[in-house]
């Protein structure tokens, strides 16, 4: 999770879901209210379900490591076929705005021609 997390386009996108979350919380205060008691009863959730699955995460162990490993691998070799993922998200842009003014002028010549 923390691999995928840490790219740059997932990084970037949960980025701006959490900024136009926080607007909403901000801009309409009732539902902003009710987020609240949603998150506090989320987190609740959470540390009750952590602690009562911690016993079974540490027999799992072994187990969870070779999934981690694999997930891992499996993670590079996308990263490997699809090489825009790793990149900033900014370089994305103007690579792909320089690519399309060169398609332009391509066609632009070809039409003249």
């Amino acid at each position: 999770v923390k691999g995928v997390a840490n790219l740059s386009l997932v990084s970037s996108a949960c980025d701006v879901v959490s900024a136009a979350y926080a607007s909403t919380k901000e801009r309409h205060p009732y539902l902003g209210s009710v987020c609240a008691a949603a998150e506090k009863g989320v987190q609740s959730v959470g540390k009750a379900t952590a602690s009562c699955v911690q016993p079974v995460l540490a027999a799992l162990e072994p187990h969870v490591a070779a999934v981690i490993e694999y997930a891992s691998k499996g993670l590079d070799k996308v990263g490997e076929k699809l090489p825009l993922l790793p990149k900033p998200v900014e370089q994305i842009l103007s690579d792909t705005k320089e690519l399309l003014s060169s398609r332009v002028a391509e066609v632009k010549v070809a039409v003249s021609c």
